[in-house]
């Protein structure tokens, strides 16, 4: 089903789809990084709960009209996905104050923001993928003003589905980070991945953590967390 690889990154390894044109294959890994690579380790099993749970979200997006590169699922670790061209931006929304914005700005974890933030950061590892305002991804990347308010609205519009999907399995979507890309056509989708990796996701009870957070902080297990997301998402078809 696959050919060549076209580029390995932390969290997958990207393939040319075998007679398929315009289309790859994301082979999802079982790496897990934290704090721009400084923290790394290898839980066997993560990839197949990566893989599952950002299948499961492409498609229930894909099924709410949301365009996403997400095709199907393959095998435990792989997506059939377009091929696009990944835009240089990180868009990153916040529903409330968690990470990096608490010590960044002073806010007050927990802190809700009523309309959401979105903020954007420049993709690059060798500058830590540093935040970003409009002009600066105007400057660094070929999106017009025009798409740029497009990609924003887009990921408004994703929050607001995710939001709901979440809640439907008691948590609660504290953030989250987009990736889009063009199609061959020019239409900007929604790419990469959205899984636990991307987002931080609240028990809405408890405040439990279901994401890489565990990881980062060394609070929990992570592939349990990640194998309980997955059940609590599964059980609501």
């Amino acid at each position: 089903m696959k050919t060549d690889l076209l580029y390995e990154g932390k969290a997958k390894r990207v393939y040319q789809a075998k007679d398929k044109t315009g289309q790859l294959v994301l082979d999802y890994k079982n790496d897990a990084t934290a704090f721009n690579g400084e923290k790394k380790e290898v839980f066997i099993g993560k990839g197949r709960l990566n893989n599952e749970i950002s299948a499961y979200i492409f498609k229930a997006l894909n099924e709410q009209g949301v365009q996403t590169h997400f095709i199907e699922k393959l095998s435990e670790t792989e997506q059939l996905v377009h091929q696009t061209e990944i835009i240089p931006l990180e868009v990153v929304v916040r529903n409330v104050a968690a990470g990096s914005i608490t010590r960044r700005l002073e806010i007050e974890a927990d802190t809700p923001f009523t309309p959401p933030l979105v903020e954007l950061f420049y993709k690059d590892d060798k500058l830590g993928d540093p935040l970003i305002n409009d002009e600066h991804a105007l400057f660094l990347s070929d999106v017009t003003r025009s798409e740029l308010q497009e990609i924003k609205a887009k990921a408004l519009e994703i929050n607001q589905q995710l939001t709901t999907l979440f809640e439907t399995v008691d948590l609660k979507l504290v953030d989250f980070k987009l990736e889009f890309g063009r199609l061959a056509s020019g239409c900007i989708v929604l790419s990469d991945e959205i899984s636990p990796d991307t987002c931080r996701l609240w028990d809405i009870t408890t405040n439990e953590n279901l994401d890489k957070d565990v990881f980062r902080q060394g609070t929990g297990d992570l592939l349990e967390v990640y194998q309980k997301l997955l059940n609590r998402l599964e059980a609501r078809t």
